[in-house]
């Protein structure tokens, strides 16, 4: 029953990958309430993405970050908070912390984290500073005594496959395909959907419960060489393979304009340096999504190419 169930709150809930995390946590039967600045918009899309969730039986609820008293009261009324804020905004959660410890009442706080893990990012370039300030609210959470998981999910699928996992291209490749390093590494590539399943089945476990959650399935971990196999395999093409040697890549990193600059710096940190797998999990930290929940049915990444075709 859905009264058995935590009641979420979600900050960051018409983001990237915030929307998946609202129909997840509909679907899996908890009542959720989506914080927003403003609940009748007047961005055409924003307005469309709060109608769908209203219509899903999402509860809108106009807040602010700014606002610490109506935030206090905002968390009272839940069980969980999760936050999905954007990269530019990751400094502004301690605000909802502060908030979070005043309400007293959370039992499990998510913050913005969804991507790489920041104890093993080797970022050099821009990137680099998201994940510090990433690692410094991870901190806070714990200094500050609030019960979390650390949701690490890897590359999103819907970023990442579109180019078969080039980085920082616009489409599928033509005739060639650019590897950065010796195309060894093995990438882990999660559908957001999935993202979002195994973040609100997350919530309630206690296993979960002040650990970082590993989004690692084994059929989704592949390297830039075996992507392109696989597609030339699913296309019948052959592609000429363009290798960048590490310092250029740097090189490009560190002269790219923004946007590039960080999507390049994430794809080298891991195309490059492994930040994704080349590591094992800890498991006095931490727990794996899919051997904790083996009954999600997850997209694999071979099926996922399959759309391209």
């Amino acid at each position: 029953m859905a009264s058995d169930k935590s009641k979420i709150l979600i900050v960051g809930s018409t983001g990237y990958i915030g929307k998946f995390i609202v129909s997840a946590s509909v679907r899996l039967g908890h009542p959720t309430f989506a914080m927003v600045r403003d609940t009748a918009p007047a961005d055409p899309a924003k307005a469309q993405l709060l109608q769908s969730f209203s219509d899903l039986g999402v509860t809108l609820i106009k807040g602010d970050l700014n606002d610490h008293e109506s935030l206090v009261k905002i968390i009272k009324a839940v069980d969980v908070v999760i936050s999905a804020i954007g990269v530019k905004q990751i400094m502004e959660q301690i605000k909802l912390i502060a908030a979070i410890k005043e309400a007293g009442t959370i039992q499990r706080f998510l913050p913005s984290e969804f991507g790489t893990d920041i104890d093993h990012d080797h970022a050099v370039g821009p990137a680099k500073m998201s994940f510090e300030e990433k690692s410094q609210v991870r901190q806070i959470i714990k200094d500050e005594g609030i019960p979390y998981t650390f949701v690490v999910c890897n590359f999103f699928a819907g970023c990442f496959l579109p180019t078969i996992g080039q980085a920082a291209l616009s489409g599928l490749p033509t005739d060639k395909y650019t590897i950065l390093g010796d195309g060894n590494t093995k990438a882990i590539f999660l559908d957001e959907d999935d993202i979002g399943t195994y973040t609100i089945k997350a919530v309630d476990n206690p296993r979960t419960l002040n650990r970082i959650l590993y989004m690692r399935p084994a059929d989704n971990s592949l390297s830039q060489n075996e992507l392109i196999a696989l597609w030339e395999k699913k296309t019948g093409k052959t592609f000429e393979r363009v290798y960048l040697p590490e310092e250029e890549v740097v090189k490009k990193i560190l002269e790219s304009p923004f946007p590039l600059n960080i999507v390049l710096d994430v794809c080298c940190s891991a195309y490059v340096k492994g930040c994704h797998t080349g590591f094992e999990i800890d498991p006095s930290v931490a727990v794996e999504a899919s051997e904790l929940y083996p009954d999600v049915k997850y997209t694999r990444v071979d099926e996922y190419l399959n759309r391209f075709l």
